[in-house]
């Protein structure tokens, strides 16, 4: 029978998760059940996936602002910090700062401009681009900064975030200040014992600061690698992916969740005879072309999947097919052509990213791909749809 439908993705509706309970489970049955009341099959090679806030939530992976100061406390003494390129975020970032600033050291916030590196900005990006200042060389004190661009308020949330987090550290120590700059390096001329803020670019900055000198250099991926006090932890990413869960906790990203999806993965092997591919999803990787703000403030798309995720498409292009190599032939022998040509091109083991044939099709990592399919389902909000259902992901066009 011929097909008329290629992908679909399905937010399933789940009941609220709580601290202690078997997520695997309830993913695993939420399938289940929707499976039976909409009528629809599973079948091998569909994917489920979960949002990483639902999988911690039920780990009851959560940890106080006096556990990241305890930790602070613990890593840098009495020192002075420099807290570098953090990004512009009540909810991933004001807790967490907090609870650096509850260790009451010194703290000298160095925020990058014109934005930070998610996209959200500082200044107004007509007037940074009409001013002639080069951001690769110059650096401002908050005075200089607000001499040379006035007050900005962000875009979305109306915030003053360079006021918003200076009144956070010096509520804690009054020493405490903000300077802007793009320049890692340049926190050296205020401390040697350094915190790396930032996301994606931690690695680099943090190599960055130890050439030129740091005698202590940390990220946030440093900080709750290990349980404090009790606390939640995430051995590989520390505070990074974490959100505000209250005035005075955050919900740290979920750890060890390849048990999880493994679990998944099996119980639905068992109950249908099938074998899903699972993950467990958190920001996606795209950016509003509106805010400029690219949506991935975690620190991967997947912090855990199974194999079957591995790896990138492996496309070509079907309007180019249609359009210059099989042109001239009637629309069934056209179909039989493509479908030709696709299967070849499956079981070719090289590359083929630049061919004209594959041009375009964006060989990013399937559970980036998936991730941001499944973030943009579930959405933000009260959808109440955590878990999400993907079928046809892995079909062809020739079926």
């Amino acid at each position: 029978m011929k097909k008329f439908v290629g992908t679909t993705s399905r937010g399933l509706i789940a009941p609220i998760v709580r601290e202690g309970d078997d997520i695997a489970s309830i993913a695993a049955e939420t399938l289940l059940n929707a499976a039976k009341a909409e009528g629809f099959k599973i079948n091998d090679r569909d994917i489920l996936s979960v949002t990483e806030s639902v999988v911690a939530r039920a780990q009851g992976n959560y940890a106080t602002a006096d556990d990241i100061a305890s930790d602070i406390k613990a890593k840098f003494g009495d020192s002075c910090i420099g807290l570098i390129f953090p990004i512009l975020s009540r909810n991933r970032f004001s807790v967490c700062l907090e609870g650096i600033a509850r260790s009451k050291n010194k703290l000298i916030i160095m925020l990058s401009y014109p934005g930070d590196e998610v996209g959200n900005h500082l200044i107004d990006p007509d007037v940074f681009e009409d001013s002639d200042v080069n951001p690769w060389t110059n650096s401002f004190t908050r005075e200089e900064f607000r001499s040379k661009f006035g007050d900005h308020k962000h875009k979305f949330t109306g915030m003053d975030y360079v006021e918003y987090y200076e009144s956070i550290i010096k509520k804690h120590n009054p020493e405490s200040f903000v300077i802007l700059s793009n320049d890692p390096k340049k926190i050296i001329e205020y401390t040697d014992a350094v915190l790396a803020c930032d996301i994606h670019t931690r690695n680099r900055t943090k190599k960055l600061l130890k050439k030129a000198g740091a005698k202590t250099v940390l990220g946030l991926d440093d900080i709750l690698s290990s349980s404090v006090n009790g606390s939640g932890f995430n051995s590989a990413y520390g505070l990074l992916g974490s959100n505000k869960s209250g005035d005075d906790r955050v919900k740290l990203f979920p750890h060890n969740a390849q048990v999880i999806v493994d679990k998944i993965q099996s119980i639905i092997k068992e109950k249908t005879g099938k074998t899903i591919e699972v993950m467990v999803y958190g920001d996606g990787a795209f950016k509003d072309p509106i805010g400029k703000i690219w949506e991935l403030a975690d620190p991967v798309v997947s912090p855990a999947y199974t194999k079957g995720l591995d790896g990138k498409p492996n496309e070509v292009k079907l309007k180019y097919l249609a359009d210059n190599n099989f042109k001239d032939l009637s629309e069934e022998e056209q179909k039989q052509k493509i479908a030709e040509y696709i299967d070849k091109h499956q079981k070719e083991t090289s590359s083929r990213i630049d061919s004209m044939e594959s041009q375009g099709t964006t060989p990013r990592r399937l559970i980036d791909l998936i991730g941001s399919l499944s973030d943009l389902t579930s959405g933000s909000g009260d959808k109440g749809t955590p878990i999400i259902f993907i079928q046809g992901y892995f079909d062809k066009y020739t079926g």
